[in-house]
């Protein structure tokens, strides 16, 4: 099927030009790892604390591709002091992460992606209504030469045509991982809005990988990894647009699917030790004010401070300042002053987070 008088064909694509043998040993590489990821999630037994610290990594990465460049520490001064004042990059970044929420909690309560959750997404990571494009003139440039490398479709009703295909697609029985290879290439080529398309499709990544069952939770994301390959990421899908060879584009997302795979394995575990670790140490060193209660949330919050104990702890702020100077004298935090308000770092945690 192909969308006539556009350039971008409807979907699905000719299976032949998908299915080759390379993909699919690829394929089953990469579906192994991801099975691996999946089963040791659970090893931490509060998952907030995963998804929590991993979204906000690959909100601030996500953001980092487009060139809105930002610090681990602002990020969670920000989010631990809701009242501080937020430079435009830590808004966008903070957006992201919202919005990472908003996706997952979609694919939860419906089982399906649709064109209006798209929109909604991509409202809540540019702060705006203005919706799928309506005016022609949209093309994306290189930034170097200036030069006009492609021309997405610029009829509103076409563009709506798209999206909708493409929602169809992604709902549809067929799970493979390369279909989420396709489905990104499609988006980003479609580009149906006027700013936040790379931010959204990164996001519709994780969505795919939640509805097919892949993954519980939202741990993995391809930021990272597309940092890291970003010339490759451009050229590939550039020259898959020119030559609709797709193979090369579907090995490169699924050699990030495995890559990011195994470091978040790598990061799981290490979060684990750690976390038990801490509980045996404060057990020990702290046994007036230990809780594990008080241990996860000093990970589930890297940040914390007298407040957040309150809160969840349902004790007073002059007990809450007491654990938490018992816990950094015994070096499992350290404090910093962030105008009159004290928080208290997990280190160790943080180590583990941005390496």
């Amino acid at each position: 099927m192909t969308n006539k008088g556009a350039k971008l064909p409807f979907l699905p694509f000719d299976p032949g030009k998908i299915e080759t043998r390379e993909v699919l040993r690829k394929e089953a590489q990469a579906r192994q790892v991801l099975a691996e990821l999946k089963g040791s999630a659970p090893v931490i037994p509060n998952q907030n604390i995963l998804i929590s610290a991993i979204a906000l990594r690959e909100a601030k990465e996500s953001s980092e591709i487009e060139n809105i460049i930002t610090t681990n520490d602002e990020l969670y001064k920000t989010l631990t002091i809701p009242a501080r004042p937020i430079d435009s990059p830590v808004k966008e970044v903070i957006n992201y992460r919202q919005a990472i929420y908003q996706g997952y909690n979609m694919v939860k309560k419906n089982r399906l992606i649709r064109m209006s959750d798209i929109v909604k997404i991509q409202e809540t990571i540019v702060e705006n209504n203005a919706g799928v494009r309506r005016l022609p003139g949209t093309a994306l440039v290189n930034d170097a030469t200036g030069k006009i490398v492609y021309t997405p479709p610029q009829d509103y009703q076409e563009i709506r045509d798209l999206l909708d295909n493409f929602c169809k697609y992604f709902n549809d029985d067929e799970g493979s991982l390369w279909k989420m290879a396709v489905l990104h290439y499609q988006f980003e080529s479609i580009h149906p809005f006027y700013d936040g398309n790379g931010r959204v499709g990164r996001i519709l990544n994780i969505l795919y990988l939640l509805l097919k069952n892949y993954l519980d939770t939202p741990i993995l994301y391809l930021s990272s990894y597309i940092i890291n390959n970003k010339n490759d990421y451009y050229t590939l899908l550039q020259e898959t647009r020119k030559k609709r060879n797709f193979e090369r584009w579907i090995m490169y997302i699924l050699d990030g699917i495995e890559d990011t795979s195994k470091s978040a394995i790598k990061k799981i575990q290490a979060i684990k030790n750690l976390l038990e670790s801490t509980l045996v140490r404060a057990r020990e060193r702290c046994p007036k004010i230990y809780s594990k209660e008080l241990i996860e949330l000093i990970f589930e919050n890297p940040y914390s401070k007298i407040d957040f104990l309150v809160q969840k702890l349902g004790i007073n702020r002059k007990t809450a300042s007491k654990y938490l100077k018992e816990l950094e004298k015994e070096k499992f935090l350290t404090h910093q002053q962030a105008g009159k308000e004290t928080l208290y770092i997990n280190t160790s945690l943080m180590d583990i987070l941005t390496q």
